[in-house]
């Protein structure tokens, strides 16, 4: 073979190291282990002791469902059955006794709805802060469509009252309490700007409405319960809402910024100055 086709060779062959030099592949020994796998007894107590209330709430979700695959259905044709209406029954027996009793009770009832109302227009139309209102308004809307999508049948032994609200004896949703739920907007808001004797008093007359309303069958256990969620959830999509305005860019001069979330142990001074800021 010629000199020239050996140098050929030599200079297209592949070097030593091309020829020898293996693909190195790596491969991980370590494994990942699920999150279960590597807590201790110790650990598991560790978390009992910081996070209590969703271990408490795990204890009651097996519970309650215990109750709930093993519990009597009631009937189509009965009424439902209600705990609080079975709590009441002495009072629900002294209102049927005593007719003006029940017409007392209602119109006191209707008072404390008017002094919710005053509240949450006072704090629109004189400090300016509309908060409270667009809870309301959110509120009574969802209400409504709500007590339109479904209409519960009246409670066994309702007890009406002309002086009850809306007053005279009209129709009514049942789900859910606009009673309640306006009382819980205006406590929030009150605890949000530290009136807080004035949030316990209206908190104490929210329960004696719960009360009376139960006893005179005016509304369903449920119907109370979900009004008081209900108050406090609207309240916060009314600080969602306030606080994405108050992140716009606007041609007004005043922009009025409220808390986002309820404030209890926050500075009246400093709500006073967020606003005053505006």
């Amino acid at each position: 073979m010629s000199n020239s086709k050996l140098r050929s060779r030599r200079r297209y062959s592949p070097t030593r190291t091309e020829e020898t030099q293996p693909v190195e592949k790596t491969k991980s020994s370590d494994k990942v282990l699920p999150a279960f796998a590597t807590l201790s007894v110790a650990d598991v107590v560790e978390l009992v002791k910081r996070h209590p209330a969703p271990f408490a709430f795990l204890m009651c979700l097996l519970f309650f469902m215990g109750v709930e695959y093993t519990i009597p259905m009631v009937p189509s044709a009965s009424q439902p059955l209600d705990l609080g209406f079975l709590m009441t029954i002495p009072l629900h027996a002294v209102l049927v006794d005593s007719p003006n009793l029940n017409s007392v009770l209602a119109a006191l009832n209707t008072v404390f709805v008017g002094m919710q109302s005053a509240y949450i227009l006072w704090c629109l139309l004189v400090e300016g802060r509309p908060r409270a209102t667009i809870a309301a308004l959110f509120m009574f809307t969802c209400r409504g469509i709500l007590g339109t999508s479904t209409q519960l049948p009246l409670p066994d032994g309702f007890l009406g009252s002309g002086m009850d609200f809306p007053v005279g004896n009209v129709s009514f949703f049942l789900f859910y309490s606009g009673h309640v739920a306006g009382s819980m907007i205006a406590s929030l808001d009150m605890r949000r700007m530290e009136r807080y004797k004035m949030a316990w008093g209206f908190d104490i007359l929210n329960v004696l409405q719960a009360v009376r309303l139960l006893a005179s069958r005016g509304h369903y256990t449920i119907d109370l319960a979900t009004g008081l969620g209900a108050g406090f959830l609207f309240d916060v999509f009314a600080g969602w809402y306030l606080d994405s305005k108050n992140k716009q860019k606007i041609g007004f001069t005043t922009i009025v910024k409220e808390p986002l979330f309820c404030q209890c142990n926050g500075k009246l001074q400093q709500i006073q100055q967020t606003v005053a800021a505006a």
